[in-house]
């Protein structure tokens, strides 16, 4: 019985995992709408493993490859396939056959992402690069309301999207410091900033719904840039 109780966590990764490739599917078929719900349900379990695995005491080596495994599908390869998929059915003139596959620098710099995680012992409280799943949450989302205003681009239009593209893929493998949404405690004055993100996209669900999502991805970045310009500011260094 115990030992099933500690094959849990691998088991919601899996979840996680086959999550990410319905998220593929439903990209390549054109619907980004359920690609972006599987990918929220990917999510979901991806936090659930780490929240069973920590509350059962049952780290592994292999639950830890495995995770990283599942993210690289469901959050590095399945936004990649949606962009992809978005770029191909949008009309893109004498480059419509080689640009949609610029979409996967996305699983490319989310492999590196996920690698770099792996071997930083600085990522146990924070992030140091913007997350696989925030950065699959963007994409799926940002792709989901394109589509629901049509799917042909300018130009312009499409700079901008590839633009958007490698300046995530960068944020990913940087430096920059992101707060997580991990809580050691329920104190306000050491969740300040988390109690203030949820509220704020509490709001702009309720508000936007689902075409809120790229919104408050990019609230998470400038919150993070912000709360790190705080925090060297109030350094004692300084």
């Amino acid at each position: 019985m115990n030992k099933l109780v500690k094959s849990i966590p691998n088991t919601l990764t899996c979840c996680n995992l086959f999550s990410g490739c319905v998220a593929a599917v439903f990209a390549f078929w054109g619907d980004f709408d359920y690609a972006a719900i599987a990918v929220v349900v990917a999510a979901v379990f991806d936090f659930f493993d780490g929240f069973a695995a920590r509350g059962l005491k049952a780290f592994s080596p292999l639950g830890g490859d495995l995770d990283s495994l599942a993210d690289m599908v469901s959050f590095g390869l399945a936004p990649g396939v949606v962009l992809y998929s978005y770029l191909c059915a949008t009309k893109t003139g004498t480059a419509h056959e080689v640009l949609p596959f610029v979409a996967f620098l996305i699983p490319v710099f989310s492999a590196l992402r996920l690698a770099k995680f792996n071997i930083d012992t600085r990522q146990t409280t924070s992030f140091i690069g913007l997350p696989t799943p925030a950065n699959a949450l963007f994409w799926v989302f940002a792709i989901a309301t394109l589509g629901h205003h049509g799917l042909s681009l300018s130009p312009l239009g499409i700079v901008v999207v590839v633009a958007i593209e490698l300046l995530t893929c960068y944020l990913m493998v940087s430096e920059l410091p992101m707060f997580s949404l991990k809580f050691h405690d329920f104190s306000w004055a050491n969740n300040k900033i988390r109690y203030v993100f949820l509220a704020l996209s509490l709001i702009l669900i309720l508000v936007l719904r689902m075409e809120s999502m790229p919104i408050i991805i990019v609230m998470y970045i400038l919150m993070s840039i912000v709360e790190d310009i705080a925090m060297k500011t109030n350094s004692p260094s300084n």
